[in-house]
């Protein structure tokens, strides 16, 4: 059973088309890079297959479920582009929070252990969201996401706010939560990060897929040794 099966996915905004006739399929224990400028489509995408808009034509199927059945969304998490936790709570409060609407509670040994992974002082947890750095606040959506356990994780620009060290401990944490049989749908501008991390990448432009293969086909097809410009090339 495929994780996410797109079937001609069309998405309008009055006049405007967002997506046009969008196919593609999410396969089980595979990482998706999802690329593309800035008002390509992607976070329509996004707000599509989380039932936060409307499709005018076509069919979402999570976990083979229709997309709108609450049911179909039980499996995932998501962290969002620009994640804006609660300033007044304190860590550990929105985190088990989260936890609690994933049905995902977490002995405090495994909390820790998963703040050791990311570079997360556990001991900030204690302290409001409001003391946290944008980096900080990143790395709590992270947090919650890997600790959710769920089959596939939905994530928005992950490396944003992050320092080198915290990149590279979650380029380690997304590998390993796909070697576990877990999916992941990673929207990313740098496309080095999606040639590192992603088995596919689907390149979105003006609302319709104009490229959908391995990053190596990729290069290839558009005879470039760097995703940058083959990417420059794919859109012109």
């Amino acid at each position: 059973m495929s994780i996410i099966e797109c079937e001609q996915v069309s998405i309008c905004y009055g006049r405007k088309a967002a997506l046009k006739n969008l196919d593609f399929t999410l396969h089980p224990g595979e990482c998706l890079g999802l690329v593309g400028l800035n008002g390509a489509g992607k976070t329509s995408l996004l707000k599509a297959l989380l039932d936060f808009t409307e499709i005018q034509a076509g069919q979402i199927k999570l976990f083979g479920q229709d997309h709108t059945q609450p049911a179909a969304r039980a499996e995932l998490a998501y962290l969002p582009e620009q994640f804006l936790p609660a300033e007044y709570l304190r860590g550990e409060d929105f985190l088990h929070y989260l936890l609690d609407l994933y049905q995902a509670k977490q002995p405090r040994t495994q909390i820790d252990a998963m703040c050791s992974a990311l570079d997360l002082d556990k001991q900030q947890l204690k302290q409001a969201v409001s003391t946290y750095s944008k980096g900080t606040r990143q790395k709590l959506g992270l947090l919650a996401c890997f600790l959710s356990n769920k089959s596939l994780l939905i994530l928005d620009e992950p490396m944003s706010g992050l320092d080198p060290k915290a990149r590279a401990l979650t380029f380690e944490r997304i590998k390993q939560h796909q070697q576990n049989g877990k999916s992941l749908l990673l929207s990313a501008h740098y496309l080095e990060d999606v040639g590192q991390l992603c088995d596919r990448l689907l390149v979105l432009h003006e609302g319709q897929n104009i490229f959908l293969g391995t990053p190596a086909a990729f290069l290839k097809q558009f005879a470039s040794d760097h995703l940058e410009q083959a990417f420059l090339r794919c859109i012109e």
